[in-house]
């Protein structure tokens, strides 16, 4: 069984997956954004650093699933990710333009192709009020001039990604401004029941209230 957290930056998907690893004694897949080093010049100015930094993302999640989730698979572990190698041509659409964009497309394309496909996406949701306050709250230095606008970019591109069939995989949507599943285990507890429910893993309680 393979579990993939998707949402916009800020909404939780680390956190979320570390939370659960233990609950589902899972292996977890965290994505190694923080190698990129065109990151912080990435936010710094977008225009001139995108390409760069998304042919590196492109590659290094690539490399990273290639190796890692078969493996995990294969082995008859649940694996639990805080990212999918769909996420990356989301960010492309945005941040490229004419031909870098094409190279892009006809890369992912290629590379897609020999990627597996999880078996559930749990897709959190927040408003950006949520994101832009969660994103202060943790602080990353190459993160505090981000801007308000491509947050909210993002998350109408996660939305608009969201509200179509992906590849006939399971999506479970969860609204996360009203939770804390960091500090309320109650909310934790409802989100590991809610996942448990939609990907017939016992023991869970069916129907438990959850936005």
């Amino acid at each position: 069984m393979y579990i993939a957290i998707e949402g916009v930056i800020g909404v939780g998907k680390t956190t979320l997956a570390r939370l659960l690893q233990p609950a589902f004694s899972a292996d977890i897949l965290l994505e190694i954004f923080e190698e990129n080093p065109f990151l912080s010049d990435f936010y710094a100015d977008r225009e001139r650093y995108a390409f760069q930094t998304q042919i590196f993302f492109l590659l290094s999640r690539y490399h990273q699933q290639r190796r890692s989730v078969p493996e995990i698979l294969s082995a008859g572990k649940l694996l639990i990710s805080d990212y999918t190698f769909a996420k990356d041509s989301l960010f492309a659409s945005i941040n490229l333009r004419n031909d870098e964009l094409e190279t892009y497309k006809s890369l992912h394309e290629a590379l897609a192709e020999k990627i597996a496909l999880p078996d559930l996406l749990v897709y959190l949701r927040a408003g950006t009020d949520t994101l832009m306050s969660r994103i202060a709250t943790r602080d990353r230095s190459y993160e505090r001039n981000m801007e308000r606008d491509y947050i909210e970019t993002l998350n109408g591109a996660y939305e608009d990604f969201f509200s179509r069939p992906y590849e006939n995989v399971p999506v479970l949507t969860i609204d996360t401004d009203p939770l804390d599943f960091v500090h309320d285990p109650v909310h934790l507890k409802q989100i590991e029941n809610r996942i448990r429910e939609v990907a017939n893993l016992t023991p869970f309680q069916a129907q438990l209230p959850l936005a």
